[in-house]
């Protein structure tokens, strides 16, 4: 692929305005017209992507997948509303759902920035960037209401890294958010450039996509239809280890189900205790 081509068309990327279903929030309304509307947001993303496309041969981590992420995170959260689980910045902050939804929606929409520095440590960097637009960002808030949103978002950004440790719905919603964005999309670059195809490039094509419902015994089941087994690898290698360290493991099941010519079969469902 011709580099030229490349840059231009993640430059033309990064102009595309972000689109998450606000449903009558109008917290989330102002928040994303402020987003659409600013060019340093919209060239971080740019950023991102010369440095994860470009220069590492890795996977979407620009606007792409981060309105995936932010959807993906936002269907979790209305899922667990429904079924009765109480947000954090409600229960210690006496703010409202609507509040959360803001919350998850940033932080997902944030949590790579920094990688516009640096892959290595990125989530540290994330922070710093944030905060300061989350500044200009929520400016439309009454201070108190800003702080504590603003910083219920940091919090959510660091923790989605590996080994974080959220001590809120909203962050651990975000840290399995960006751990659902793992269909054969994301990795499509990778593959046909043939670069960097290690176990997490292959397990990656091997996933087709990813259902999040309601489900029977646990608020949310997520099932992950794959073509070949080597996607067990995202399945059990990364997504449990997320949910695992998420905080929010009791209202997730996952089945992991490869679709062949004649069949369906549940390869394996993985019970999180």
């Amino acid at each position: 692929m011709d580099n030229n081509n490349n840059n231009q068309s993640i430059s033309e990327r990064g102009k595309t305005d972000i689109k998450i279903p606000s449903e009558n929030n109008e917290l989330m309304q102002k928040a994303l017209e402020h987003i659409n509307q600013s060019e340093e947001i919209k060239t971080l993303w740019r950023v991102v992507n010369v440095n994860a496309m470009d220069r590492m041969g890795w996977a979407d981590h620009g606007s792409v997948h981060v309105q995936i992420v932010s959807n993906i995170s936002i269907r979790l959260l209305r899922i667990l509303k429904k079924r009765g689980v109480e947000m954090s910045i409600q229960k210690n902050f006496g703010l409202s759902y609507q509040h959360a939804e803001l919350v998850v929606m940033l932080a997902s929409l944030f949590h790579d920035l920094g990688m516009s520095i640096n892959r290595d440590g990125h989530e540290g960097y994330s922070l710093i960037i944030a905060n300061n637009i989350l500044k200009e960002v929520l400016s439309f808030l009454p201070i108190e209401e800003r702080v504590i949103v603003a910083s219920e978002v940091l919090h959510a950004i660091i923790n989605h890294r590996d080994d974080g440790k959220p001590l809120t719905v909203e962050a651990g919603i975000v840290m399995i958010g960006d751990a659902l964005d793992m269909s054969a999309g994301r990795i499509k670059l990778s593959i046909e450039e043939e670069i960097d195809l290690n176990i997490h490039a292959i397990s990656a094509y091997a996933v087709d996509k990813v259902e999040i419902k309601e489900g029977e015994d646990r608020p949310v089941e997520i099932d992950i239809y794959m073509n070949n087994s080597s996607g067990l690898f995202q399945v059990d290698e990364l997504l449990k280890h997320k949910i695992n360290g998420s905080g929010i493991k009791e209202h997730f099941s996952v089945k992991a189900i490869v679709e062949g010519e004649t069949e369906k079969k549940i390869i394996k469902e993985f019970v999180l205790k």
